[in-house]
């Protein structure tokens, strides 16, 4: 039923687009599941354990966003990609806030659905392995992608481990908005800048005064060692 790629959770409720998006995967090679409401998704994501789960923000049972909130409360960090309507932009970023790694905005081009999977778990999948890395009251070590304030662990999504690993990878370079879709979501030319703008803003929500991550006005952000 599938190869190496593994097995990607569908949780829409329209059908049309469901048997489209599991068409196109299932091309590729994924393995699909469907489920139609978020209620039966959420227990496949538990019984299933996917390499990735496309969610669609308006379910019947238990929609997107609650649905995000319980995976990732009970520490489930499969990657998630948001399908929302065009309209539903503060949706959207609450999502993102919640741990969604990615979106798409309907209509959109199933490959493009594609596109964006296979770069998801790339991110997932992270860069080869370096040294762990301390900066100030924070340790990251790339090899089991964990990130410690304290001493005490911090959980990160993929996407917020990969663009804070890359700025301190960096760390003094300053970054544009557009660089970091580009380098961190591997996204060329994409134009909603603000999705950066809400992952700084969780990351520093995470590791409070410890974030090594500084806004440099009107260009965009970089990673500053603190001041012994």
């Amino acid at each position: 039923m599938t190869d190496s790629r593994g097995l990607v959770l569908i949780v829409e409720d329209e059908r049309h687009i469901a048997d489209v998006q599991r068409l196109y995967l299932a091309r590729e090679g994924f393995g699909v599941h469907v489920e139609a409401d978020g209620t039966a998704g959420l227990a496949a994501a538990e019984r299933m354990r996917p390499v990735a789960i496309v969610l669609d923000i308006g379910l019947p049972g238990l929609d997107g966003i609650a649905f995000c909130r319980a995976l990732r409360d009970a520490g489930d960090w499969t990657p998630v990609l948001l399908v929302t309507a065009r309209g539903e932009e503060a949706d959207r970023i609450l999502g993102l806030e919640l741990g969604a790694d990615d979106y798409l905005t309907k209509p959109f081009s199933p490959r493009e659905l594609v596109a964006r999977v296979k770069t998801v778990l790339r991110r997932a999948a992270g860069p080869p392995g370096g040294a762990p890395e301390t900066v100030g009251r924070l340790s990251l070590d790339p090899v089991s992608r964990t990130v410690r304030r304290d001493g005490a662990p911090v959980e990160l999504t993929t996407t917020e481990f990969n663009l804070l690993a890359h700025l301190v990878r960096h760390m003094g370079q300053v970054f544009t908005r557009e660089q970091l879709l580009a380098q961190v979501w591997g996204y060329a030319g994409y134009r909603d800048t603000r999705m950066v703008d809400v992952f700084v803003s969780q990351l520093r929500a995470k590791l409070g005064d410890a974030s090594p991550i500084r806004t440099v006005r009107g260009v965009g952000y970089s990673a500053t060692a603190p001041r012994t």
